[in-house]
C-alpha cells in the first residue's frame, strides 16, 4: 500500500493583492498525474486546504474540481483534516456526500471521538491500515479556560491537552496493532524546534501548544503533520514529517525545495519513505541589502526558467525614503521579473554602536501582534507587556475560532 502526505495548499492565497490561482492549479494537476505515476492508494491532506475560512468561489471550484478527478485515478481513499485556517462548517458540509466516494473529511474535533479513526481496506476488502485523522485541535477542543491562569499554566495545560487527545487512541489500536496492521497519525500543529517561514500563522499563543516528538504514542508508525510549510523532521524522527506547501507561499521560502511525501507500507512494515520533488512554476526571490548592493544583486539574477515569470522581493536598507525606488529598480530589471515587491527599511542609530534598529515603513510588512505591540509602547512605553500580549492573543485567537 502506498500512501501519500501532502498539506498547507493554501487554496485563495495571494501574496499581497497578487493571485495565486494558476500556481495552485499546477500542482493540482501535477497531483493528479503523480497518484497515477506512483500508484497511490491513500491520499493525505494534513490541514490548511484553504487560506481562510471563507474561501473563494475559484479557491472552492479548485477543491471539488481536484476531488472529482482523483475518483479517476488509481487512489482509492482520501483523508483531510482541518487546519487553523479552515472553517470546520465549511470543510464539513459535503463530508456525508463526499463519504460515498471515499472522501473521509475531520474539519473539527467530532463528538464522537472514534470518528477520527478510519480504516482502510485494501482491494480484498481486509483492513489494510488505519488512520487516526486528528484536525487542528482548538483551545476548546483541549482544555478548560481557567480565570487568571498565568501564560505559563495555560502553555502547559493546552500541550496537556494535545498529549491527551493523542494519547486516548492508544487503546482503540491496540487490536490492529496486534493484528499487524499499521496505524498513521495526521495532525496540524507547531512541534518544538520546527523551521518556520513568514508564511505561517502562529498556533495557539507565541510558543504555547510547540510539542516534542515524544508526545505521540509509539503505536503511530508514521505521523503526517501539516501547519509548517518548510519540509522537515520532527526531532530528528524519520516518521514525524511535516511535508510542508506546495507552492512557496511568502519570499523567505523562495530557497526551499517543495515536496510530498510517499510511504509504501509491505505486510504491515513501512518500508520506504521518499521525499518527492513537486515541480516549482514560479520563482520566488528576496534581495536584501542598501542600494547599490540591491542594484548589482538584481542584475545579477538569472532566468530560473519557470512557467510563469519571477516574483522578487527587494528589502533596501535605508536612511531616507526613497520616493522614486520603484522607477529605479525597474531600469536594472529583467523581462523574466514580473513583479517588484519593495520594501523600504529605514535605518535609525541605536544608543550603542553594537546595534541598529531596523524600523519598516509599511504596516504591510508587519502582523497584528506586533502592531499592538507598537500601539503599546506608543501610548505608555517601553514595558513588560509580556502578560497583557498573551490576553490579546487569547481574544484575538477566541474571535478567529469564533468564525467557524
Amino acid at each position: 500500500m502506498k500512501i501519500l502526505h501532502t498539506a498547507d495548499w493554501h487554496l485563495g492565497k495571494r501574496l499581497e493583492q497578487y493571485e495565486r490561482t494558476e500556481e495552485h492549479q499546477d500542482y493540482l494537476d501535477w497531483l493528479i498525474l503523480t497518484l497515477d505515476e506512483q500508484h497511490i492508494d491513500v491520499l493525505i491532506i494534513a490541514g490548511d486546504i484553504f487560506d481562510s475560512g471563507s474561501p473563494s468561489n475559484t479557491a472552492l471550484e479548485q477543491y471539488y474540481s481536484f476531488l472529482r478527478k482523483v475518483k479517476d485515478t488509481c487512489c482509492r481513499e482520501v483523508i483531510i483534516i482541518g487546519g487553523n485556517h479552515d472553517s470546520i462548517s465549511t470543510l464539513n458540509a459535503p463530508r456525508i456526500l463526499l463519504k460515498y466516494f471515499n472522501v473521509h473529511i475531520i474539519g473539527g474535533v467530532p463528538e464522537e471521538f472514534t470518528e477520527q479513526i478510519i480504516p482502510i481496506q485494501d482491494p480484498n476488502g481486509e483492513t489494510a491500515l488505519v488512520i487516526c485523522a486528528v484536525p487542528f485541535l482548538r483551545d476548546k477542543d483541549i482544555r478548560l479556560s481557567i480565570p487568571g491562569e498565568t501564560a505559563e499554566e495555560r502553555e502547559l495545560r493546552i500541550k496537556q491537552g494535545i498529549y491527551n487527545h493523542y494519547n486516548r487512541f492508544t487503546e482503540h489500536i491496540t487490536a490492529y496493532k496486534a493484528a499487524g496492521i499499521p496505524v498513521i497519525a495526521t495532525g496540524h500543529l507547531f512541534a518544538a524546534g520546527s523551521s518556520t517561514s513568514d508564511s505561517e500563522k502562529e498556533i495557539h499563543v507565541g510558543n504555547l501548544g510547540q510539542v516534542a516528538g515524544d508526545l505521540f504514542p509509539r503505536e503511530f508508525d508514521y505521523i503526517a503533520l501539516g501547519h509548517i510549510h518548510r519540509p522537515q523532521m520532527v526531532n530528528k524522527l524519520a516518521h514525524i514529517r511535516y511535508s510542508g506547501s506546495p507552492i512557496p507561499l511568502s519570499f523567505s521560502e523562495s530557497d526551499n525545495t517543495k515536496q510530498v511525501i510517499i510511504l509504501e507500507f509491505v505486510k504491515g512494515k513501512l518500508l520506504k519513505i521518499e521525499e518527492y520533488e513537486v515541480p516549482g512554476t514560479r520563482k520566488l526571490i528576496r534581495i536584501k541589502g542598501d542600494l547599490d548592493t540591491v542594484i548589482t544583486k538584481l542584475r545579477k539574477v538569472t532566468d530560473p526558467g519557470f512557467s510563469y515569470p519571477a516574483w522578487v522581493e527587494i528589502q533596501l536598507e535605508t536612511d531616507a525614503y526613497i520616493p522614486d525606488l520603484e522607477e529605479q529598480l525597474k531600469e536594472h530589471s529583467h523581462d523574466f521579473i514580473e513583479r517588484l515587491f519593495i520594501r523600504q527599511i529605514k535605518k535609525h542609530s541605536a544608543e550603542t554602536l553594537e546595534q541598529h534598529t531596523d524600523e519598516a515603513l509599511q504596516l504591510t510588512d508587519l502582523n497584528p501582534k506586533e502592531v499592538f505591540l507598537k500601539r503599546c509602547q506608543a501610548e505608555f512605553g517601553e514595558e513588560d507587556y509580556s502578560e497583557l500580549l498573551s490576553t490579546y492573543e487569547e481574544v484575538l485567537e477566541y474571535m478567529i475560532q469564533k468564525e467557524d
